[in-house]
């Protein structure tokens, strides 16, 4: 009975840390965006943003050994629609730039 009590545990600590990796994918991608992108994107704000994933990212880390717990299924869906929703809207977003980037005003040269 104990070896299904540990691999039950071990099942638990795997979902957990994977749970805790895609918060802190999470945090980093929010980090790393422009706070322009956002309102382009026509998003809640990088504040927002940031913030909430990094308090995802410290319940994932707190209940790293319980990710089934309510708190921590919470940290995952925010993270989730981070990645499912925000993201894929953001990195829509491209500077308007002059020669240094390559762009003209009407687009690439």
């Amino acid at each position: 009975m104990s070896s299904v009590y540990e691999a039950q545990t071990m099942i638990l600590l795997v979902l957990g840390v994977l749970a805790f990796a895609m918060e802190l994918f999470a945090l980093v991608d929010v980090v790393r965006r422009p706070a322009q992108a956002f309102p382009y994107a026509e998003k809640r704000t990088k504040n927002f943003w940031l913030i909430l994933v990094a308090v995802a990212a410290a319940v994932g880390f707190v209940t790293l050994f319980n990710p089934t717990s309510m708190v921590g299924l919470l940290g995952v869906v925010a993270a989730g629609v981070y990645l499912a929703d925000v993201r894929p809207a953001v990195s829509q977003y491209r500077p308007r730039g002059g020669t240094a980037t390559g762009r003209g005003p009407y687009g690439t040269w």
